[in-house]
């Protein structure tokens, strides 16, 4: 819960400041398997506890994503294997020439994003 009320308060003032597109809360918490008739409540509860853990750690990765994508998009020299929908479009490690004007793209790109930008395939 802690995660969650630093991630809401982070993106309400940062994205603000910086005009990037705010990350939909409700995208990515899903709190609908406790409504399955077929689940014990010890099942109910554990469905309840991973809906909204993982829902969280999603929604905070995309929060993160849009945060990297707007101050550092630059691809590691190795492959992360937490890397996230927007990775792919990011800055070659080594390109330190173009760094300038590529960085200056890749804000544009972040703040262009609409507020769905890397959930489509979540949807």
């Amino acid at each position: 819960m802690f995660l969650d009320l630093f991630v809401s308060l982070y993106q309400a003032i940062c994205f603000g400041v910086y005009k990037i597109p705010k990350v939909k809360r409700s995208q990515y918490i899903s709190l609908d398997r406790k409504k399955l008739a077929h689940l014990n409540t010890v099942q109910k509860f554990n469905c309840l506890y991973c809906d909204y853990a993982n829902g969280i750690l999603a929604y905070a990765s995309e929060v993160a994503g849009r945060t990297e994508w707007y101050w550092c998009p630059i691809k590691h020299p190795t492959n992360a294997l937490r890397a996230h929908d927007h990775y792919d479009q990011f800055i070659e490690y080594s390109d330190a020439e173009e760094f300038a004007k590529k960085h200056k793209q890749q804000r544009q790109a972040c703040r262009a994003c609409e507020s769905s930008c890397g959930s489509e395939s979540k949807e």
